[in-house]
Protein backbone atom coordinates (compact mmCIF):
# COMPACT_ATOMS: atom_id res chain seq x y z
CA UNK A 1 0.00 0.00 0.00
CA UNK A 2 2.86 2.61 0.88
CA UNK A 3 4.19 1.86 -2.48
CA UNK A 4 1.27 2.43 -4.32
CA UNK A 5 0.84 5.71 -2.73
CA UNK A 6 4.51 6.72 -3.79
CA UNK A 7 3.67 5.85 -7.14
CA UNK A 8 0.15 7.95 -7.53
CA UNK A 9 2.44 10.70 -5.68
CA UNK A 10 5.14 10.56 -8.12
CA UNK A 11 3.01 10.08 -11.01
CA UNK A 12 1.02 13.59 -9.15
CA UNK A 13 3.57 15.11 -9.14
CA UNK A 14 5.41 14.56 -12.52
CA UNK A 15 2.20 15.50 -14.36
CA UNK A 16 1.99 18.67 -12.04
CA UNK A 17 5.54 19.70 -12.91
CA UNK A 18 5.24 18.60 -16.88
CA UNK A 19 1.80 21.22 -16.67
CA UNK A 20 3.80 23.78 -14.84
CA UNK A 21 6.29 23.43 -17.42
CA UNK A 22 4.87 23.01 -20.51
CA UNK A 23 1.14 23.94 -20.20
CA UNK A 24 0.70 27.20 -17.50
CA UNK A 25 -0.34 30.49 -18.19
CA UNK A 26 3.65 31.78 -18.12
CA UNK A 27 4.47 29.09 -21.06
CA UNK A 28 1.62 29.98 -22.94
CA UNK A 29 2.89 34.03 -22.53
CA UNK A 30 6.50 32.96 -24.17
CA UNK A 31 5.34 30.52 -26.10
CA UNK A 32 7.15 31.16 -29.53
CA UNK A 33 9.74 32.69 -28.45
CA UNK A 34 13.62 31.23 -28.92
CA UNK A 35 15.97 31.73 -26.14
CA UNK A 36 19.27 30.30 -24.73
CA UNK A 37 21.72 30.26 -21.76
CA UNK A 38 24.69 27.95 -22.56
CA UNK A 39 27.20 30.01 -20.27
CA UNK A 40 27.15 28.58 -16.29
CA UNK A 41 26.23 30.62 -13.47
CA UNK A 42 25.31 33.42 -16.34
CA UNK A 43 21.70 33.29 -15.21
CA UNK A 44 22.21 33.14 -11.57
CA UNK A 45 24.96 35.82 -11.20
CA UNK A 46 21.83 38.00 -12.90
CA UNK A 47 19.47 37.02 -10.39
CA UNK A 48 21.58 38.07 -7.64
CA UNK A 49 23.01 40.97 -8.83
CA UNK A 50 19.38 42.65 -8.44
CA UNK A 51 18.47 40.43 -6.00
CA UNK A 52 15.83 41.82 -3.20
CA UNK A 53 14.84 38.50 -1.05
CA UNK A 54 13.72 34.88 -2.16
CA UNK A 55 10.24 34.30 -3.17
CA UNK A 56 8.68 30.87 -3.98
CA UNK A 57 7.96 31.80 -7.50
CA UNK A 58 11.69 33.41 -8.71
CA UNK A 59 13.53 31.58 -11.03
CA UNK A 60 16.37 30.84 -8.24
CA UNK A 61 14.59 29.12 -5.62
CA UNK A 62 11.46 28.08 -8.07
CA UNK A 63 13.95 26.02 -9.98
CA UNK A 64 15.62 24.17 -6.56
CA UNK A 65 11.92 23.57 -5.34
CA UNK A 66 10.27 22.18 -8.40
CA UNK A 67 12.81 19.09 -8.48
CA UNK A 68 13.24 18.48 -4.47
CA UNK A 69 10.39 16.42 -5.10
CA UNK A 70 11.26 14.26 -7.78
CA UNK A 71 14.85 13.67 -5.53
CA UNK A 72 12.41 12.70 -1.86
CA UNK A 73 10.12 10.19 -3.66
CA UNK A 74 12.61 8.76 -6.30
CA UNK A 75 14.81 7.64 -3.36
CA UNK A 76 11.61 6.40 -1.22
CA UNK A 77 10.50 4.00 -4.20
CA UNK A 78 13.88 2.89 -5.37
CA UNK A 79 15.39 2.32 -2.17
CA UNK A 80 18.99 1.26 -3.66
CA UNK A 81 19.45 4.12 -5.95
CA UNK A 82 22.85 5.86 -4.82
CA UNK A 83 23.40 9.45 -4.77
CA UNK A 84 25.47 9.58 -7.91
CA UNK A 85 22.11 7.54 -9.55
CA UNK A 86 19.99 10.28 -8.38
CA UNK A 87 22.28 12.83 -9.55
CA UNK A 88 22.25 11.99 -12.98
CA UNK A 89 18.83 11.10 -13.32
CA UNK A 90 17.68 14.29 -12.01
CA UNK A 91 19.79 15.92 -14.56
CA UNK A 92 18.38 14.02 -17.12
CA UNK A 93 15.13 14.74 -16.43
CA UNK A 94 16.22 18.57 -16.39
CA UNK A 95 17.91 18.00 -19.67
CA UNK A 96 15.11 16.34 -21.45
CA UNK A 97 12.97 19.30 -20.10
CA UNK A 98 15.18 22.20 -20.96
CA UNK A 99 14.98 20.54 -24.44
CA UNK A 100 11.42 20.37 -25.27
CA UNK A 101 11.06 23.05 -23.73
CA UNK A 102 13.17 25.14 -26.44
CA UNK A 103 11.99 22.57 -29.31
CA UNK A 104 8.07 23.72 -28.76
CA UNK A 105 8.98 27.21 -27.84
CA UNK A 106 7.54 27.15 -24.43
CA UNK A 107 10.61 28.14 -22.73
CA UNK A 108 14.24 28.80 -22.70
CA UNK A 109 16.96 26.03 -22.32
CA UNK A 110 19.45 27.50 -20.11
CA UNK A 111 22.37 25.43 -18.28
CA UNK A 112 22.00 27.16 -14.58
CA UNK A 113 18.12 25.78 -14.72
CA UNK A 114 20.04 22.12 -15.19
CA UNK A 115 22.20 23.06 -12.21
CA UNK A 116 19.53 24.55 -9.72
CA UNK A 117 16.95 21.62 -10.94
CA UNK A 118 19.50 19.20 -10.20
CA UNK A 119 20.87 20.45 -7.07
CA UNK A 120 17.05 20.61 -5.96
CA UNK A 121 17.19 17.18 -6.96
CA UNK A 122 20.21 16.17 -4.95
CA UNK A 123 18.32 18.01 -1.63
CA UNK A 124 15.26 15.88 -2.36
CA UNK A 125 17.23 13.23 -2.15
CA UNK A 126 19.39 13.88 1.11
CA UNK A 127 15.92 15.06 2.98
CA UNK A 128 14.22 11.83 2.04
CA UNK A 129 17.66 9.46 3.14
CA UNK A 130 15.57 9.63 6.87
CA UNK A 131 12.88 8.14 5.86
CA UNK A 132 14.18 5.39 3.20
CA UNK A 133 15.16 2.06 3.91
CA UNK A 134 18.75 2.78 2.41
CA UNK A 135 21.58 2.40 5.19
CA UNK A 136 23.84 4.89 5.27
CA UNK A 137 27.15 3.47 6.22
CA UNK A 138 30.79 5.95 7.14
CA UNK A 139 33.90 4.56 6.81
CA UNK A 140 35.92 6.11 9.64
CA UNK A 141 39.22 4.29 9.30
Amino acid sequence: MKKLVLYLCFTFYLCFLFYLLFFSQYRRSVEGILAYNFIPFKTIDGYFSVFSGFSLTDQFVGNIIAFLPFGFLIVLLIPKLTFGRTLIFTFLLSLCIECLQIGFRVGAFDVDDLLLNTLGGVIGFVCALPFSTKKIEVDLE
